[in-house]
This record gives C-alpha cells, structure tokens and sequence, in this order.
C-alpha cells in the first residue's frame, strides 16, 4: 500500500426520491471507485414496512433496483463498487430483485451482499424482558404508552459488517438500516487497512461520509449565496478523494454545475448536527470542532485535523409507530380582501364539518395563509392587501371519519362562500395516517448482524 494512495467515494443519492440522474452521471462523467446510495430516513422505514405488511417481497427502495440495471455495466467495466442501505426493511427481497436484474443484463462474474439484522422489529418484547427499556430519548416517556401502536423498528448499524462484505469480495452491497455516514467510511477501512480503534481515522470517515450524505446539498444545492452557483440543472453529485492518513477533499466531476467551496460544505456540515464536539455515531464519536478546511482549487475543499473518540455502548433505534390521522387541503383565493375571505371560509369549514355531527377541537385545526408571510411569521410584516392567498386548511386526531366528513366542505366553498375561491385542485383531500417518530437506545451486546454473499 502507498502513502499517495486515493480513494474516490461518491455518493449518488441523498434520500429516497433523489434524482436518477445522479447514478447515471456519476459513472459517466469521470472516475470515482465507489458509489454509495443514502435512501433512508426516519419516516422512510416506516414507509417501507407497511409496504412489506402487504406485500413479503415488498419493504426497499424498488427505484434502486432499476435503477442499477442501467448502471451495472458501466460499473462492471470500470470496476465501481456500490454501497447503498436501499434494502430497507427487506434486504432479502432487495438481494432477489437485483439478482434477476443482473440475470437479465449479463452481469455475471459479480458478487451481491446484503447485510441484516437491523430490523428489531420482531425482537422488541424479548428485548424489553431482557432489560431494555427504550425510552423515548426526547421525551423520556416508556416504550409502553405506544407499544401495540409501533410499526417499525430499526437499529443504526454501523461500518463494520459492509467491511465483511468487501473482505469477502461483493461488488454490490445492500444494508438495511446502516448509518449515513458509515456507507462511506467503510469502503475506507477496508481500503486503507485502517484500524476500527484509530478513532481519529473513524472520526475522518464520519465527516466526510455526513458531508456528502445529502447529496447535492454540499455542492451548491440549498445553499443560501445560490446566485454564485452554476447551472443547477447540471449539479455535479459529491466525490469525496480521500487519503490513507485522513485527509480528504470534497469535489466533483469537471464539467458539472454546482459549487463546491469552503462555504457550500460548511453548510453541510452544519446539517443535523447538535452538540459539534459530540457527533454521534455507531463507529465512533467525531469533534466537528477540529475540522480543518481550506480552498484547494476550483470546486475542491480540502479537509483535515479530523479528532475522534470510541463510540457509546449504545446504537440508536429509530422506531416509529400508528399516531392517528391528518387531512389537508388547498384553495387559492384572489383578491380584494383575500386574507379577510380566507378567514370566513376557514369558519365555515369549522362550522360545516359540526353540523355533520363532528367537532374538531381548536387545538387539532390547522391553517395556513401563504401569501401573508406565514414563512416569516413575527420576523417580517405582512401585507396589508395580499392580491392572492393560497389556504393551507386542515385537522388532525384518531377519528378517520370526522376528518373526512370536514374533506368534504372544501369544494362547495367555491359556490357557497365569498367570491374568488378557485385553485381546488388534486380532489377531495382524505384522512391519512400519521406516523409517529420514536428514537430510543440499545446496548450494542443485543444486535448481531449478518452478511449473506451470493457470486452471480
């Protein structure tokens, strides 16, 4: 191994719905030795879940799937490795999916992983007779006010089972519930050698993994000073190059829109974080206050200085689970006296919905006027006379049916009420179940996870 050895990581998707054209690019437009696929997010497994409770071969991200039958040969042919946690709640069915795809492209001669044993949904009981209490780490509130209501749980795992897969030889490795960041700091170990107790190298993956975990938002995407940035359309996806010793830079490919400066991936690492000395992961415990960066060149942030510590003896459990309905609908509303119409309409809705012998309570009501600076609610003042209002209006609660019954008054506004009602578009708005977020903590002892490796 040589000291100037370089690694590229890019990361293709930044969640579940990202751009397809990411992946495609990528493998396109330069040399990058891994790819890495960030689908999910807190209220994705619960998603996922529901799918697999009414389909077993359901529960991942089913866009990846063919999504990689368009990139496999480029990837066989150049040698890109892919990383990516698009298994979901179903790593199995995930592992089949692609299997049949690579059948029908004529991939063989590559190697398939899928690692499990996040999903504790299934274990929950016998883990809280074993003595975990899963308390919720926000509230403090016990597992018991809404067990019968959960729908899914799913331990962040993290680096050390993707490294298996690739000592083992997969070319493609699918995980369910692994860390963000981990999907990018394992290619590292592995490559690099590195030791999973040299926690500064740990803290250094961490980074670079939660920089580009987003995708495009570290390249330009959301960023505030947005005229600066270059062609949109064409954003370059993150390219981390990284470096045995630690040391990284953030880029993209040449050619490509977007930005990459001290300032864009400053913003990303800004993201999510809480206490910056105490970043939190399966791996390790990054300072994100020993952060060095400098402008190494046009769209290339260099990035070093990287401390770290061991990890808590804890992983963290995203549960989530059934926390009764919501409903929501839209009208647009033109001027004059907009803001005052919107109002009265609002009340009739109210009122309409108790005369079908349902009373929302006030405190589940929810309404929304945009075009009276409700983004900038108390910082900037609003218009006096909005030409046009688009009306949030909507409710919440455990009864399906009043929430429904209020769906149906939105429409016979537009008849009924004061003039310029228009916009009610997309149909009568239904009742839609609400899920609720539960994180909690699990002694690492209790988790083991697997790795299947199937050569095609």
């Amino acid at each position: 191994m040589t000291t100037d050895k370089i690694v590229r990581v890019a990361n293709a998707q930044g969640f579940w719905g990202d751009s397809l054209l990411g992946p495609l690019r990528l493998v396109e437009e330069g040399p990058v030795e891994y790819l890495t696929f960030d689908y999910l997010a807190e209220i994705t497994m619960s998603i996922m879940q529901k799918q697999k409770m009414k389909d077993p071969s359901a529960g991942y991200a089913r866009d990846f799937v063919s999504m990689l039958g368009k990139i496999l040969p480029a990837c066989k042919a150049k040698g890109i490795k892919v990383i990516a946690n698009a298994g979901g709640v179903n790593p199995q069915a995930c592992m089949d999916a692609i299997e049949a795809v690579m059948q029908q492209t004529g991939m063989a001669g590559m190697t398939l992983a899928i690692v499990e044993g996040d999903d504790i949904l299934g274990d929950i009981d016998e883990l809280v007779a074993s003595g975990e209490s899963f308390a919720n780490l926000d509230s403090g509130e016990p597992l018991s006010t809404v067990r019968e209501r959960v729908t899914s749980a799913n331990v962040y795992i993290g680096a050390a089972p993707i490294v298996e897969a690739l000592e083992q030889g997969a070319d493609i490795i699918v995980t369910g519930r692994a860390s963000d960041p981990s999907l990018v700091l394992a290619p590292l170990i592995y490559e690099f050698g590195w030791s999973m107790q040299d926690y500064d190298k740990m803290a250094a993956g961490t980074v670079m993994g939660h920089i580009v975990e987003c995708g495009p938002q570290c390249t330009g995407g959301n960023y505030s000073s947005w005229r600066q940035v270059e062609d949109f359309a064409k954003i370059g996806y993150p390219i981390v190059e990284a470096s045995a010793d630690g040391s990284f830079v953030i880029t993209k490919h040449e050619g490509t829109g977007g930005l990459v400066s001290v300032e864009t991936v400053t913003s990303q690492v800004l993201y999510e974080l809480g206490d910056p000395k105490n970043y939190l992961s399966p791996d390790c415990i990054a300072d994100f206050t020993t952060i060095q960066m400098e402008q190494a060149g046009d769209n290339r942030v260099a990035i070093s200085g990287i401390k770290g510590r061991p990890p808590t003896p804890s992983y963290k459990v995203s549960m989530s689970y059934a926390n009764g309905y919501k409903i929501l609908g839209t009208l647009c509303i033109s001027g004059p006296d907009a803001e005052e119409k919107a109002h009265v309409l609002a009340d009739m809705v109210w009122q309409r919905t108790a005369m079908h012998g349902y009373d929302i309570p006030e405190a589940d009501r929810f309404l929304e006027l945009f075009g009276t600076s409700v983004l900038y609610k108390g910082l900037v003042p609003a218009p006096e006379q909005p030409a046009e209002i688009m009306m949030r209006i909507g409710a919440r609660g455990d009864d399906a049916k009043a929430l429904n019954s209020m769906g149906t008054e939105l429409a016979p506004l537009i008849t009924s009420g004061p003039p310029g009602v228009t916009g009610f578009a997309g149909g009568r708005p239904r009742a839609a179940e609400v899920v609720g977020y539960w994180p909690a903590l699990i002694d690492k002892t209790k988790i083991n996870t697997h790795v299947t490796v199937k050569e095609l």
